[in-house]
C-alpha cells in the first residue's frame, strides 16, 4: 500500500463531507489499495476513524476495451445490506454511500486479521474447513433470497450483469473458437434467462476474505436477479484453474472443489439440487476457456502449454456437457497427473 494523492481528490474530499465521515475543511490521508480491474479502492485516515472506499470506474483496467455503467456501484451497496441481514459477519460494515459520486465507504478490514483466500491458494493453503463455510454461506444467501419479487425488482440488473460477466467472457470467447461458439452464445442466453435468486456475480478468491468469523465477501459490483450456478461455478473454476498456479498443491485444489461443490449443493432448497448441479456443469466449462480466451484472462496463467490444457479439457466439455460436477475434476485431475484413489 502506497499514500498517495488522487487525481480528483476535491471530489472525493467533497463525497467525505457528504456523508458525514469527515469534519469540515478536514483533507484526510488516502491510501492506494490494490483491487480488481473495476474499481479505484482507497484507504482513508481521518482525524476520527480509518475506513476504506470504493468508488466504480466507467472503463476497466484490461487489455481490451471493456466499458460498463458505474451504477454497479450502487447495486453492490444493495447486495451488501441485504446479505448482512442474513449473515452479519460476511460483508464489511457499511459507513456511507454517494450514489453521485458512486462511491460508498465500508469499514477497513486490517489484512492481519482479514487474510485475502486467493492469497493463501497462491501459496498452497488448500483449507478444506473454510471451502466448505464458503459453500454453506454461498448456498444460504441463495437460499434465503430465492423466488422473491422484491429482490428480483431491486436486483433487474440484467444490462450490467450481460456486460461485465457474459458478454466479456462467454460471448468474447465465442469468435475464437468456432466450433463450440453456438454453444457459448447459447449458454450466455440461458444463463440470462434463468431467474432464481440473488447473485453475487464474481465470487471469486480474491474477493473473499479469510476473516475471524468465517468467510467475508467483497466486491458484489455484479450483483443481478439470476442463476444462482453462475456464482458456484465462477468459484469452482479457480479451484481448476489455482492447480496451474501452484502444481505442488494440485490434489488439495481438487479437495477443495469436491468440498466446496458438496457444501454448498447440501444447501440447495430452490430446486432439486441435482438441476442446480447440471446447469453449473454446464456452465463452468465455458467459463473456465474463458479465462484464457475472453476479455479477463488469469493473469498468472501465461504458459502455452497451461493454456493448451484448459482449452482441451474446456473444449470437450462444451461438446459433450457432463451431467456432474465430478465428471470435470476427474478429467482435469488427469490432465494436471494427480493420481486419483482407484
Amino acid at each position: 500500500m502506497t499514500e498517495a494523492v488522487p487525481a480528483d481528490r476535491a471530489a472525493l474530499d467533497a463525497a467525505l463531507a457528504r456523508m458525514g465521515l469527515t469534519a469540515p475543511g478536514e483533507q484526510p490521508r488516502y491510501t492506494a489499495l490494490p483491487g480488481g480491474v473495476a474499481s479505484d479502492i482507497w484507504k482513508v485516515d481521518t482525524a476520527a476513524q480509518t475506513f476504506a472506499i470504493k468508488r466504480a470506474l466507467p472503463k476497466l483496467k484490461v487489455a481490451d476495451d471493456w466499458f460498463v455503467p458505474v451504477v454497479r456501484n450502487a447495486y453492490e451497496v444493495k447486495w451488501m445490506e441485504v446479505v448482512r441481514a442474513i449473515l452479519p459477519d460476511a460483508v464489511p460494515r457499511l459507513l456511507g454511500h454517494d450514489a453521485e459520486a458512486g462511491l460508498f465507504a465500508m469499514a477497513y478490514l486490517d489484512p492481519a486479521r482479514y487474510r485475502n483466500w486467493k492469497n493463501e491458494l497462491r501459496d498452497g493453503r488448500a483449507d478444506e474447513a473454510f471451502t466448505a463455510a464458503v459453500g454453506r454461506c454461498l448456498a444460504r444467501i441463495h437460499a434465503v433470497n430465492a423466488k422473491r419479487a422484491d429482490i428480483a425488482a431491486a436486483f433487474a440488473t440484467d444490462e450490467v450483469f450481460h456486460a461485465i460477466r457474459l458478454a466479456a467472457y462467454l460471448e468474447a470467447t465465442a469468435p475464437k473458437h468456432p466450433p463450440v461458439s453456438d454453444r457459448l452464445m447459447e449458454l450466455s442466453r440461458t444463463t440470462l434467462a434463468t431467474k432464481l435468486t440473488l447473485v453475487h456475480g464474481d465470487v471469486s478468491p480474491k474477493n473473499i476474505l479469510v476473516g475471524p468469523d468465517g468467510p467475508v465477501f467483497l466486491d458484489a459490483e455484479c450483483a443481478w436477479y439470476g442463476d444462482p450456478a453462475f456464482d458456484l461455478a465462477f468459484c469452482l473454476n479457480h479451484m481448476l484453474l489455482k492447480c496451474l498456479w501452484t502444481p505442488r498443491a494440485a490434489a488439495g485444489f481438487l479437495t477443495l472443489f469436491d468440498v466446496l461443490a458438496r457444501d454448498y449443493l447440501a444447501g440447495v432448497t430452490w430446486e432439486p439440487p441435482a438441476a442446480m448441479e447440471r446447469r453449473t456443469a454446464h456452465l463452468l466449462p465455458g467459463l473456465f476457456l474463458a479465462r484464457v480466451d475472453g476479455k479477463s484472462p488469469a493473469e498468472y496463467i501465461t504458459a502455452e502449454a497451461d493454456k493448451a490444457r484448459i482449452r482441451r479439457v474446456a473444449l470437450h466439455f462444451l461438446g459433450a456437457p457432463p451431467e456432474r460436477l465430478s465428471d470435470i475434476r476427474h478429467a482435469w485431475a488427469r490432465e494436471v497427473g494427480v493420481k486419483e484413489p482407484a
